[in-house]
């Protein structure tokens, strides 16, 4: 198989016939073997018996329906474990993605790169509360993941199969998936894709999304640079603590010294004040917390690379066309 199409839809049920259509003609014309997955991501409209009627009438789609809605990082999950193409395409049911681009992804692809992501350069939709979020978002994944793409929201993308075959996704991570293949050594490129006002439906997208996005962005950073090694990041801020504590015992110290020796007016206060005491002793317990944190995560880092992964989807049912595996 050349090529896997991965898209995970939810309350599509005025798009999804289109969509199929244009898939299927889009393809139909590439010289490549190719599969549509379609993930239906728990919907409650009549997206999924829309979905089957298109999977009786066109070859090669294979529907998988969620049992609740996980969201779209969990169906993209599915939709990757589901894949069989040495290439994965995804992107969006709602028609503003064209099926007709995903020639230039894979050309691009075939130029060398292992993750082409699509840029939406003349985006369709509304500048408050969608481009503006999406441009400070950019601009921040880019700045901390040292990845820069400009439009790190759009799923239509293209990943080489041994790029995304071992990466587990959780929360909102699917987008951060070009700046994990860097972390790994793939090269990373974009090209211009065409972008459509949304016809039907209303987005699943809003401003609340953006903050789940922004934590899930602390979650890679730490995964791109403490992964293998917590201990770096936790021991760190524990000995930023810890140095100044034990530093104040050692001058408490000096201090209660001196008062026996010597009964100088500097060390009859630090004898007198309790605060020098309070700060050390909570300065050397904060740094002990840390460390021990970091010994905790390496444990936990140890495990989660041993152990098996465990899916953050569970499917009721698959749909496979006429003549196709099952």
């Amino acid at each position: 198989m050349d090529l896997s199409v991965v898209i995970p839809v939810y309350n599509e049920q005025e798009s999804v016939e289109k969509l199929c259509e244009q898939l299927h003609a889009s393809l139909s014309k590439a010289q490549h073997s190719f599969e549509i997955i379609i993930v239906d991501d728990g919907s409650t409209d009549a997206t999924w018996s829309l979905l089957s009627a298109c999977a009786e009438r066109y070859p090669h789609f294979q529907l998988i329906r969620f049992r609740r809605n996980f969201g779209q990082t969990a169906a993209m999950s599915a939709g990757f474990h589901h894949a069989r193409g040495d290439v994965i395409v995804t992107l969006d049911g709602d028609l503003q993605n064209d099926p007709d681009d995903i020639p230039k992804l894979i050309e691009r692809m075939e130029q060398g790169a292992d993750v082409v992501s699509g840029w939406r350069k003349d985006r369709r939709d509304p500048f408050i509360n969608r481009r503006l979020p999406s441009i400070i978002a950019n601009w921040l994944i880019s700045r901390i993941t040292g990845v820069h793409l400009h439009d790190y929201g759009c799923t239509l993308k293209a990943y080489r199969r041994e790029i995304i075959q071992d990466v587990h996704l959780y929360g909102e991570m699917h987008r951060f998936i070009p700046a994990l293949a860097s972390w790994v050594g793939g090269k990373v490129d974009e090209v211009v894709v065409a972008h459509h006002p949304r016809r039907f439906g209303q987005s699943k997208y809003g401003l609340s999304r953006t903050f789940r996005v922004i934590l899930d962005l602390f979650t890679v950073k730490f995964l791109m640079r403490y992964s293998m090694g917590p201990m770096q990041m936790f021991g760190k801020i524990g000995l930023f603590f810890m140095l100044p504590g034990l530093l104040l015992f050692a001058i408490m110290i000096s201090g209660h010294v001196s008062f026996l020796l010597f009964d100088t007016a500097l060390a009859s206060e630090l004898v007198k004040r309790p605060f020098w005491l309070v700060s050390a002793t909570m300065l050397v317990f904060l740094g002990m917390q840390f460390i021990s944190m970091g010994l905790l995560a390496e444990i936990q880092i140890r495990t989660y690379h041993e152990a098996q992964s465990k899916r953050t989807y569970v499917i009721r049912e698959t749909v496979t066309s006429p003549g196709e595996r099952v």
